[in-house]
């Protein structure tokens, strides 16, 4: 069942992105009132710096409590969704509703939740926990998008049709793990770091609410998706090591993917796509050239992709034996052959 017509997936797409924008600054504008909170020094890249100095078993339940209470109602519809709706539609589904709702819930929940206990997932878990979890999912989209636009230049890798149909059966229970997690992981801290991480979370939760309507398969807006990461990547790697950092490994270490694969499946003409690869390799010459170090440009911006393609393969391989391993444990036993000279009742032969 969906709700009438006039309730659009379009029209809720762009007022997502606009309650996105809203949510943010919200937390921007209480971020004043953590500013006394009093945390240990910074020490180093593993360490999460917001997280409280002395932790409490209530601080640890409100952000545990809450996280998993999001992650389990969002699995929730997905599955009512993939079992009871199961088709596409241009308008939303009651389902779609309910998911924007839960999920502007837990959202404004989380908000309150730091500013009455402060602390987040972090206090537990790796940083690079929270990390990984969006390199998975973009790697998972490279997976499921393989045979439509390739994975290099077009050309797809050779990659089973099980694999990625696979993946794309159940992408949407590992991308809402990928943005409740890491957004439940943060407290609704007000830096510009937070800021950015926390609008990209608020998207992608828009379109996994979207499930199962033509919004959520639109290319641009998908590929927007994709595209974030080396804008939030790049401003927060200034943000932490300012403008003599790393932050052109990440900026063009994800433009790499897009040149390499994301462009392929935008529908651009082959001399749109030839500009767009020679401005890349000039803009790479460009910066590391001003920075004095040619030999960089070489390095530096392939690390990114060949993470993301050697991810690709080794998910591709792992999907591939646990399909294996299922078929072989649901295959039926071969039946016994009858003892010599006898029937299969138990009687004798007739000779």
């Amino acid at each position: 069942m969906t709700t009438p017509p006039s309730a659009g997936a379009g029209r809720a797409l762009i007022l997502g992105v606009a309650a996105s924008a809203g949510l943010t600054a919200l937390i921007w504008v209480l971020g004043s009132r953590l500013q006394g909170i009093e945390l240990r020094p910074d020490q180093g890249a593993s360490w999460y710096y917001w997280k409280l100095p002395d932790p409490t078993l209530w601080t640890r339940l409100s952000a545990w409590t809450g996280y998993a209470a999001h992650q389990i109602a969002f699995w929730w519809l997905i599955h009512h969704a993939q079992t009871r709706v199961r088709r596409y539609t241009a308008g939303l589904h009651r389902v779609n509703v309910v998911a924007l709702a839960v999920n502007a819930g837990f959202v404004a929940l989380h908000v309150l939740q730091t500013h009455l206990f402060y602390d987040g997932l972090a206090q537990d878990v790796s940083i690079y926990s929270s990390q990984g979890s969006v390199v998975l999912l973009l790697v998972v989209v490279l997976l499921m998008e393989n045979r439509r636009r390739g994975l290099f230049l077009g050309r797809p890798a050779p990659i089973g049709r099980a694999v990625v149909g696979f993946a794309r059966r159940y992408h949407g229970y590992l991308f809402s793990w990928a943005a409740v997690y890491t957004f439940w992981y943060h407290p609704a801290e007000g830096t510009s770091g937070h800021l950015i991480g926390f609008f990209y979370m608020f998207l992608l939760l828009v379109q996994g609410s979207l499930f199962l309507t033509r919004a959520h398969t639109r290319r641009w807006w998908t590929f927007t998706l994709e595209g974030l990461v080396a804008v939030h990547g790049t401003l927060v790697a200034v943000m932490t090591s300012g403008p003599d950092g790393a932050w052109p490994m990440f900026l063009f270490g994800f433009l790499g993917v897009f040149v390499l694969t994301q462009m392929h499946g935008l529908g651009l003409p082959v001399p749109v796509r030839w500009g767009l690869a020679a401005l890349y390799a000039g803009a790479v010459l460009l910066v590391y050239g001003l920075r004095g170090d040619l030999g960089a440009a070489v390095a530096e911006p392939v690390r990114i992709p060949a993470i993301e393609y050697v991810l690709v393969g080794v998910l591709a391989v792992l999907i591939w034996l646990g399909l294996r391993t299922a078929a072989l444990i649901r295959r039926p036993a071969p039946p016994s052959p009858s003892a010599p000279g006898r029937t299969d009742g138990g009687g004798t032969a007739a000779g």
